[in-house]
């Protein structure tokens, strides 16, 4: 058909074909992005694993739209049948990779670069084959311009829902089982679009039925199959679980007491975290001597808080906390909330849920003491707050007299990682008291107090402590030689070599 014989107004089988691309669009980007953050969350590093996945799943895609030129005939039996396997294999993608790392984790990289691997193909053959398909009543002219606008807007349409709506409200296996529907039912909507043109209508029903009834099946136990994912994984029983935008979110309850993990990191374990929490805090806040305006940057399950609150002096705590689902279960939670001492529902404490980074740039407030408590830097946009950037922010809302402390990984499981931190510190102009503390969960565990005037050893510490006495705290600062001090480089936000160092070093245990 020439350009100008083409018809005036879209049929409505166009209509329903670009709805369609619609619908492949948004799902072949969900199933990409499922699979990039289901990397971060077990092999970490989001921006690698994100490039790889997005680099890997391009690849696919083209390899798809070079296959495309070999399916002449029957174009809609092959799309219908293409669509099918996507909404298969994409759908259960979040699912089969959750189990995949409970059971066979040594399994979980090739399985997922394989599943990315098919389903870029997949969708690779289809867009292909819709514009063929389309070219029969489409003039060539408009063809391009109504199959990309709609590729593009369902990739925009789920590229903003997928971290503010689906993940948290659904998790991520049902996201992916819920978009494996919507492919299911993009296939059966061509059975009876193109009912006339196949072949064998009732295979095609059948398989129709058989995917949907697999997906359903799935959707309808998704809590069964991640519980028995995670029981697998964490061991002891779950009490609590829970994806945010930010992280998974999983409470376990053993022998030990109650256990936090996230992205299947362990946080801290009820059995010993006092001995991380109050070397965490009290070395600094007890050396100050009457401190009265705290900040916690991170820390949001307000344990470090906890700490805090037993100095008198203490007038307000502002606590910055990324990701307000860890504040959330942390107040509300009868059983977490005891945890720490129901300290996030203090009056003295404020809440702030947002990136400490920005925090320290558009806030003015000085601080005579802050705690800093964020995960060890397993990525790039955690690693951020590591560098001599962020340390020169916090240099500038401490007060002259006052001390910040950093939790700094392991000395001696990291120990170019930990001196990495201490150089950086000091590459800003703050002086850095290095100590360490045994936490049996963590093994020997690293901290940094930074400050303008020299630490001090304080005269006494809070009189409830289980773990630190003024006897005993003057050893925390003392190094053995498979600990001590080693040359290291400057962390910087445009070059962060502690992440790649840190991923180096604990790679190896």
């Amino acid at each position: 058909m020439k350009d100008n014989d083409a018809p005036t107004g879209p049929r409505p089988i166009e209509v329903a074909l670009l709805i369609s691309v619609f619908v492949v669009a948004a799902c072949g980007l969900l199933y990409e992005l499922a699979a990039g953050a289901l990397a971060s969350y077990v092999l970490g590093d989001s921006v690698l694993q994100f490039s790889t996945i997005i680099g890997t799943y391009l690849f696919a895609m083209g390899v798809g739209s070079w296959l495309s030129r070999y399916f002449e005939r029957q174009l809609p039996a092959h799309f219908l049948r293409i669509e099918l396997l996507v909404a298969l294999i994409g759908g259960l993608l979040p699912a089969t990779l959750f189990l995949a790392n409970a059971y066979t984790p040594g399994a979980f990289r090739f399985l997922l670069y394989g599943m990315v691997l098919m389903v870029g193909t997949l969708v690779g053959l289809e867009i292909p084959l819709v514009m063929r398909i389309l070219k029969r009543n489409v003039a060539l002219k408009d063809l391009v311009s109504q199959v990309l606008t709609f590729d593009y807007l369902g990739a925009l349409a789920v590229s903003m829902a997928f971290p503010l709506l689906l993940v948290p409200h659904l998790g991520l296996i049902r996201t992916g089982l819920l978009f494996g529907v919507m492919n299911a039912a993009v296939a059966v909507w061509a059975v009876w679009l193109f009912r006339h043109e196949l072949r064998r209508v009732k295979a095609h029903v059948a398989a129709c039925v058989m995917v949907l009834g697999i997906l359903l099946a799935a959707l309808a136990g998704a809590e069964h199959i991640t519980s028995f994912a995670e029981d697998k994984f964490y061991q002891d029983r779950i009490v609590f679980s829970t994806a945010s935008p930010y992280q998974r979110i999983v409470v376990t309850q053993g022998r030990a007491g109650h256990r936090l993990y996230l992205n299947g990191n362990l946080q801290f374990a009820q059995a010993d975290e006092y001995r991380y929490h109050e070397a965490l805090v009290h070395p600094a806040m007890a050396a100050h001597g009457a401190p009265k305006k705290v900040a916690v940057l991170g820390g949001g399950d307000g344990m470090a808080v906890r700490e805090i609150l037993k100095y008198p002096s203490v007038e307000s705590v502002t606590l910055v906390e990324l990701d307000p689902a860890m504040t959330t279960i942390f107040s509300e939670n009868p059983t977490l909330a005891r945890l720490n001492g129901h300290a996030l529902q203090n009056p003295k404490v404020k809440i702030v849920n947002t990136d400490a980074f920005g925090w320290l740039q558009e806030g003015q407030d000085m601080f005579d003491v802050i705690v800093v408590d964020f995960p060890d830097p397993t990525n790039f946009s955690i690693g951020k707050l590591y560098t001599n950037s962020f340390y020169a922010l916090l240099d500038k809302r401490l007060a002259a007299s006052g001390y910040a402390v950093v939790q700094t990984t392991s000395p001696l499981v990291a120990r170019q990682s930990y001196w990495t931190v201490a150089q950086t510190i000091e590459s800003v102009g703050l002086r850095a008291a290095p100590y360490h503390a045994h936490v049996p969960s963590f093994g020997e565990w690293g901290f940094i107090i930074a400050s303008r005037r020299p630490w001090r050893l304080p005269d006494a510490l809070p009189a409830d402590l289980r773990f630190l006495s003024a006897d005993t705290l003057p050893l925390l600062f003392d190094f053995p030689l498979d600990m001590a001090r080693v040359p290291a480089e400057v962390n910087r936000l445009s070059n962060q070599a502690l992440v790649h160092t840190y991923e180096r070093e604990w790679g190896k245990h």
